[in-house]
């Protein structure tokens, strides 16, 4: 178990080497070995009588991590994607939840909308993929909502939410899927899941004070058109999951917000907006005209330009500045009121290789009393190899089966 253990760390190091150009041996090296802690050290000459693939390095270094998601390049690859993507959101893979059973259908208040928008959402899937296979995953992203939905009735769905949710299952699998999207929809799109979009029109109105701070002549033309913010409503409550064509372009913001806070969407709603001040201002000043121009995003736009400029605006006119300056009050959002308490709760997860050991033993454990493994409670601390890699064999305890999840998408065709 050990060697196999360092034979991945190698590969997935191999990967990250293969993939990009380095040019400061420094920061990369530290970027490095944070992706190696995901699964332990690699000593060259471990002492004799230790156990070489324990890691003595608790807690995961989540700070580094965030950083190498919002950096130039994002997480580079969708095999560390897998890794570090569960680690942003504390999320234990090796404590993930069981696959929803037929029961989850029934007598769901949202099952009927939930079935339409996910017959809708054949663009979202890789071109030219199997129908059946296809068919595959949009029975396992229907249960996936379901299931969310079902364990938490203070939320509501909404339309696009399944957006969010196929970005995820093609990644990740099905159970690492619907652990993330829990936690997402209790913190980063909780304002989104009221019964109202009160919230949500509170985010979107902190885009016109970010766009007054940066450049007063377009602000003012967009208030004299009377556009307002609905078109940047799709962007924010998908992650840009319904906008974009290329699913590369999608991944990689979703490495930028799911380390970021829950406004980034809109700051880089912000950024998009300035990108096309010169095509805004030679448009007619009128609603119409301006939603329409600005409602269609370019395919081709320059995305780390983008984040970067995003990442820029959020540190110059951080969101509690601009609720002061436009009125605004962030305590009415359950999203940027929680993210602060969310994000001090990522910071003492343990490292892969202690969760393996401690999930060996509790499953030894309850094997010789005769006893199922618990099922999880959604209650995740720390994190492990993902794309739901943890197979579960009679006693649903065995450890690291290295298959893709059925119906799951090659990287071959995620990349078309």
């Amino acid at each position: 178990m050990c060697d196999l253990i360092r034979k991945c760390s190698r590969l997935l190091i191999n990967i990250y080497l293969q993939s990009h150009t380095v040019r400061n041996n420094l920061y990369w090296g530290k970027q490095l070995h944070v992706f190696q802690k995901l699964e332990g050290p690699r000593p060259l000459h471990p002492p004799r009588g230790l156990r070489p693939c324990i890691s003595p390095i608790d807690p995961v270094d989540i700070e580094t991590l965030r950083k190498a998601a919002v950096s130039d390049g994002g997480l580079l690859t969708n095999e560390l994607r897998r890794k570090v993507w569960p680690k942003l959101l504390s999320i234990n893979v090796y404590d993930l939840p069981h696959r929803p059973g037929r029961d989850v259908r029934e007598n769901h208040k949202d099952y009927n909308q939930i079935l339409l928008d996910v017959r809708r959402s054949m663009k979202r899937f890789p071109k030219g993929m199997p129908a059946s296979q296809r068919a595959v995953l949009q029975e396992q992203l229907t249960d996936i909502m379901l299931e969310v939905l079902r364990r938490n009735p203070q939320l509501h769905y909404y339309q696009g939410y399944h957006d969010v949710a196929v970005s995820l299952l093609l990644l990740v699998g099905e159970r690492t899927a619907i652990a993330m999207l829990h936690t997402l929809s209790n913190h980063h799109l909780r304002d989104f899941m009221d019964p109202t979009m009160d919230r949500t029109k509170h985010i979107l109105n902190y885009l016109m004070p970010i766009l007054e701070q940066v450049d007063r002549e377009l602000h003012d033309f967009l208030i004299r058109s009377e556009v307002g913010t609905i078109f940047a409503l799709s962007w924010l409550i998908t992650w840009y999951g319904h906008v974009l064509s290329e699913f590369r372009h999608t991944l990689r913001l979703y490495d930028f917000f799911l380390a970021s806070h829950p406004l980034m969407p809109i700051y880089l709603a912000a950024t998009i907006v300035l990108h096309r001040e010169k095509e805004v201002r030679r448009t007619e000043c009128d609603m119409a005209m301006v939603h329409l121009l600005l409602s269609r995003i370019p395919q081709d736009l320059p995305y780390e330009l983008l984040i970067g400029q995003a990442q820029a605006l959020f540190d110059r006119y951080p969101p509690p500045l601009l609720a002061k300056r436009a009125a605004l009050q962030s305590r009415t959002s359950l999203s940027i009121s929680t993210f602060q308490s969310f994000q001090r709760s990522t910071l003492h997860q343990r490292p892969d290789s202690v969760l393996r050991r401690i999930t060996r033993e509790r499953g030894c454990s309850a094997s010789r009393r005769g006893e199922r493994c618990p099922t999880s409670a959604f209650q995740h601390r720390g994190g492990g190899p993902v794309g739901d890699q943890v197979h579960e064999g009679p006693s649903r305890c065995s450890l690291l089966s290295r298959r893709r999840p059925y119906g799951s998408p090659s990287d071959a065709w995620l990349a078309q």
